[in-house]
């Protein structure tokens, strides 16, 4: 099996709906995979050519929503996930790729588990034969349902004659009461590295990772939006990374936020917050091709927003409601759940059941009914739950004209240390830095967004707490560094 290529520039340039081929070209799907004969077992939907080409596979891996998986430039899978494990190419499973995710909860789905948007994999900016898989379960399921962890594994794919190996496993990048999905990424603004978004259950806090060549930087924490309590649900990065949204069912209600997204600094801002009125339960959203419009299921009905509109409530527009179809037959109502943007610039629509059909909007650039929304528009040879691939944007380039639009910015020459945390942040200047004890005296040094040194203090050595102040200073994006004698640890502040 042939290794990764690193994309160049010029081919980072194209949207991702131009594109045939490519790390997201293959859809794996299928629920019941352990059976020998439809209507049970996987499915595979291959982009390669530009028209999808669906096929029925044997394959041992059974799949639910949180499904994710990646291919090389050529379109070669390389490995995915159900949650559960890690497979590789043949359909095996990956050498050290067994017992993601420890958790009660784990054991009670073998066949994958079933909240959206619970893994993500990267590759990693700095080596080709790397990739991060970003992964969470339910850690809390007797009480909260919460999530506790946010977890990371590497594979190699350069290990096991180039079918790889998880050489990290299980690694705790944040311990904290998270929301149980909504795990998404985008690109920033330099056109190589990685912005990993994680809400806070119970909060209004959103924690941002920068994933560099270097390692991951973070967490950015930010405080905006609505309250949520622990909630499930999918959220989404346009594809030209200007706009985020975080849509999900928050006890009985559900609602739907939109942000304006900052590629370089990693902020979100201006929320418009929409509670869906409909008594919905659904979960999915997707943004069109050209950025402009969002949809979003709601378990019986498909709206449509305009996120360019100056008032994006008012542009609600219902472009389908549930035609009563039924495959093949009740109680496996075609309703309508998560969404994914494919390769072929469509959006494709889970129904919620294990049925055998996707939903399918053809024109998603267009505005209200014009987007064309087929229901039960897309057969399929075995059945499906839901098993939609958790892919972002691979292939958003660098962004020209932004303050951080080439490789030579502060964050990314950084050595990261994700053990140094800021509180209040964003702040007004006045700020606590909290870290590890370190058994030599530390040199506190920050630099504001042009790399200039603005400030310089010795950390007293055994501390884990150094408060700060640069009221004196201009409201901007600053990066603070503590160099201990073996070590170096960083993180990005916003003074407001």
């Amino acid at each position: 099996m042939k290794r990764i290529r690193i994309l160049g520039f010029l081919m980072l340039m194209f949207p991702v709906m131009l594109l045939s081929q490519g790390i997201s070209n293959l859809w794996l799907m299928g629920y019941g995979g352990n059976q020998v004969s439809p209507p049970f077992g996987g499915i595979d939907m291959d982009f390669i050519t530009g028209t999808p080409v669906i096929s029925y596979v044997t394959r041992s891996m059974e799949m639910s929503r949180a499904v994710s998986n990646i291919s090389d430039a050529n379109g070669n899978i390389l490995f995915y996930t159900n949650g559960i494990y890690i497979s590789d190419a043949t359909g095996d499973t990956m050498q050290n790729g067994s017992g993601l995710n420890p958790s009660v909860y784990t054991s009670w789905y073998p066949d994958g588990l079933p909240p959206p948007q619970m893994n993500m994999i990267i590759p990693d900016p700095g080596n080709p034969d790397l990739y991060y898989l970003f992964h969470t379960t339910v850690d809390d399921p007797f009480s909260a349902l919460l999530t506790r962890y946010l977890y990371y594994s590497i594979v190699d794919m350069s290990q096991n004659s180039g079918l790889g190996a998880v050489t990290t496993k299980n690694q705790i990048l944040i311990t904290d009461s998270l929301s149980t999905s909504n795990l998404t990424a985008c690109k920033h603004a330099n056109g190589r590295d990685w912005w990993l978004i994680k809400h806070k259950a119970f909060s209004t806090l959103y924690y941002l990772f920068l994933i560099t060549p270097n390692g991951i930087l973070g967490p950015l924490i930010q405080n905006i939006g609505k309250y949520r309590i622990n909630d499930a649900g999918q959220a989404a990065f346009s594809p030209n990374g200007e706009y985020f949204a975080y849509y999900n069912l928050d006890g009985q209600n559900a609602d739907i936020e939109i942000f304006n997204f900052d590629r370089c600094s990693g902020l979100l801002s201006n929320p418009v917050h929409i509670a869906m009125l409909d008594s919905a339960t659904g979960v999915g959203v997707a943004f069109s091709p050209n950025s402009q419009f969002l949809f979003v299921s709601s378990t019986k009905y498909v709206y449509q927003f305009d996120v360019t509109a100056t008032n994006i409530p008012s542009s609600q527009t219902t472009v389908a409601v549930w035609d009563g179809f039924y495959s093949p037959n009740p109680p496996l109502a075609t309703l309508f759940n998560i969404l994914q943007l494919a390769p072929d610039g469509k959006i494709y629509i889970g129904t919620g059941n294990s049925t055998l059909h996707l939903h399918l909007i053809n024109q998603p650039d267009s505005a209200g009914l014009a987007c064309d929304l087929v229901q039960h528009g897309v057969p399929l040879p075995a059945y499906n739950f839901n098993s939609l691939p958790n892919h972002p944007n691979y292939f958003l380039g660098a962004l020209a004209g932004s303050p951080c639009d080439t490789l030579t910015s502060l964050a990314t020459e950084l050595i990261i240390n994700h053990k140094l945390n800021v509180f209040p942040n964003p702040n007004n200047g006045y700020f606590t830095l909290g870290f590890n004890p370190q058994k030599e005296v530390g040199i506190l040094e920050i630099f504001d967004a042009m790399g200039r040194r603005v400030y310089i203090e010795k950390v007293a050595q055994w501390s884990q707490y150094k408060k700060v102040d640069i009221t004196n200073l201009p409201p901007g994006i600053y990066y603070c560094r503590i160099n201990w004698e073996e070590d170096v640890a960083s993180v990005k502040i916003v003074k407001e």
